[in-house]
């Protein structure tokens, strides 16, 4: 085999190489971490993350807990954590609320039935 021939059999090992240790170092990783669903308790119900919703806080209400994340069989779960619970103007705290440190740092958090949204959270997602 020529000199040619071997530095481009060399570099093409290479970086295979380099994708598969990249794909399985990292990349599990990024998965696990993302694996677990935002989710929230609070008064006996179960609310999870809805995105891109323009919605306007209201009073406090008490404090929501995070659940544990088990995404990676027990290794490294983090512990459940404690956010206060705000109204959401307009919609009822048993529909959805917004979690966070403070008012201006509040993510927007729902109940489903099955995967389907309360159709009073879908009227504030279309009007936003």
């Amino acid at each position: 085999m020529s000199w040619a021939k071997r530095s481009v059999t060399a570099v093409l090992t290479a970086a295979v190489a380099a994708s598969v240790a990249a794909c399985t170092s990292e990349g599990n990783s990024a998965e696990d971490a993302a694996s677990c669903v935002y989710q929230v308790t609070y008064d006996g119900r179960t609310y999870r993350d809805v995105a891109n919703v323009e919605f306007t806080v209201g009073s406090k209400l008490g404090t929501a807990t995070k659940p544990p994340c088990d995404d990676t069989g027990g290794q490294d779960e983090e512990p459940a954590t404690k956010e206060t619970a705000y109204s959401v103007d307009g919609i009822s705290p048993r529909m959805a609320i917004a979690v966070g440190d403070s008012p201006d740092d509040v993510q927007f958090v729902a109940v489903y039935s099955g995967n389907e949204l309360p159709p009073e959270v879908k009227e504030l997602i279309a009007s936003s």
